[in-house]
């Protein structure tokens, strides 16, 4: 069974749910958080923004070293550039995705900083990781959301804003 079509498959349908989920955010709650030690809402929402390009990054790469200083947050402004990052975002790590083969997945991907290496991962396994934190991070923006009182999209259903069962 090819590995790749499903991954593809997974990753086409969890984008339309964070689409879902990025329109809904409030344009002039960017700044709010629900916590001191919480992200920011726009911080939040363009890391789940970015995540769809970790997967380019994991055929481009062989590690991610925090300690080179590699990674830059984008700094988002408004829904229509979030929105346009995410696409970005999801298209390359689709391309990426689309253009590898089995035994590409099969090769180490480090995360580390400096010399502190937090894991070794097969590249199957990032993509799975960025698939995984993508579903993280989205639920937490539910939870900011539905602090600010803002009504949440189905995820894998109707949400308790969408039906008539609440």
């Amino acid at each position: 069974m090819d590995i790749i079509p499903m991954l593809l498959k997974e990753m086409e349908q969890e984008a339309q749910t964070t689409r879902k989920m990025l329109q809904r955010i409030p344009e002039d709650k960017y700044d709010w958080q629900p916590h001191k030690k919480s992200m920011t809402l726009g911080r939040l929402a363009t890391h789940i923004a970015e995540l769809p390009g970790w997967i380019k990054m994991t055929f481009t790469t062989d590690e991610l070293d925090f300690a080179k200083g590699d990674y830059k947050p984008v700094v988002i402004n408004n829904n229509a550039e979030l929105l346009d990052y995410f696409e970005k975002s999801y298209t390359d790590g689709r391309e990426y995705l689309s253009k590898t083969n089995e035994n590409e997945l099969l090769k180490n991907w480090t995360l580390r900083n400096g010399d502190q290496i937090f894991n070794v991962y097969t590249k199957e396994e990032v993509v799975r990781m960025a698939f995984c934190q993508t579903v993280h991070h989205r639920a937490q923006l539910g939870v900011f959301l539905r602090l600010l009182d803002v009504p949440i999209p189905g995820s894998y259903g109707p949400s308790a804003d969408e039906t008539e069962f609440n």
